[in-house]
């Protein structure tokens, strides 16, 4: 898996989609909308929905653009989501570049790890488990759990438990089939609810 990152890192840090230039300061304006779900600064007061402080700006904007394309196919191609996909539908390609430079700008409030997560967790995120394919988390997200913006790899520290177990759920069951090269799909198919439940406690508190 460390392999394939470092290959994945490489190519698109030659070959990535040139992203529009966004301004953070017009993305302020243009994120009052998202404010009711995301609060003001992209630090969700609602724990379904994902802090989007301090996440990569070119993260946040592939996301939107995944979302829209959704809207536009009805769910075939893209990142299916009931909410997000009419809100992304009416968003220019400017529009996503000033609000992920916005909220990307924004400091993200970092939770708490239960104490009888820590150990679990850290053994699972940092180590994966060699005995049933699940490769270590850090290769690719960092040992702090703050990804590589480069190559496409999301910051999860911090993130809310209810998000993140959401989220490896709909990987695992392919309801989610956005992530590259279907790496997180590989991964998810081979994890417990139990499994879920630990890495998502232990993300809460990583930073």
């Amino acid at each position: 898996m460390k392999k394939l990152c470092l290959v994945v890192c490489v190519a698109l840090g030659f070959t990535g989609t040139v992203l529009a230039e966004g301004n953070a300061e017009a993305g302020k304006a243009k994120s009052v909308t998202c404010a009711a779900c995301h609060g003001p600064d992209g630090n969700a007061m609602i724990p379904m929905y994902p802090k989007i402080a301090g996440q990569h700006a070119g993260y946040i904007e592939k996301q939107l653009k995944e979302f829209k394309l959704a809207m536009q196919t009805g769910g075939a191609e893209g990142r299916n989501n009931a909410v997000m996909n009419p809100m992304a539908g009416a968003l220019s390609e400017q529009d996503m570049a000033d609000l992920a430079a916005y909220f990307s700008s924004q400091d993200p409030k970092i939770g708490q790890t239960p104490e009888n997560y820590v150990e679990a967790g850290q053994a699972l995120y940092r180590g994966g488990d060699a005995s049933r394919g699940i490769p270590s988390c850090s290769a690719c997200h960092g040992p702090d759990g703050n990804g590589m913006g480069l190559a496409g790899f999301p910051d999860i520290s911090g993130q809310y438990t209810d998000y993140v177990a959401a989220q490896l759920k709909s990987f695992r069951e392919g309801q989610r089939a956005n992530d590259m090269n279907g790496m997180m799909r590989d991964v998810a198919m081979k994890l417990t609810d139990e499994d879920i439940e630990i890495l998502s406690n232990y993300l809460a508190g990583l930073h």
